[in-house]
């Protein structure tokens, strides 16, 4: 797969690198976080087929396209801000 565009690693300092890790692991372990990750691994349990190479939008409950759930349909992501998603 020969992409044009090439994604490098950020480059920080150890000290910042080690923050950032703290940080992101603290972010990924929150209730909430722990909590969309369960939902997930529900959704994608029940139903395999529909989950093929998608991700699960906790805003509308249902699997889309990577490109189209990150991206929030075409409006970006600044605009979600603080939203609580139902999460079943």
């Amino acid at each position: 797969m020969n992409s044009p565009i090439k994604l490098t690693k950020q480059k920080l300092s150890a000290s910042a690198a080690k923050k950032k890790a703290a940080r992101d692991l603290a972010f990924a372990k929150s209730p909430v976080r722990r909590a969309k990750k369960a939902e997930n691994q529900r959704k994608r349990r029940a139903n395999p087929s529909a989950a093929a190479g998608k991700d699960y939008d906790h805003k509308t409950s249902s699997f889309k396209s990577v490109k189209a759930n990150r991206g929030n349909d075409g409006k970006g992501t600044k605009i979600e801000g603080k939203n609580n998603y139902k999460i079943t």
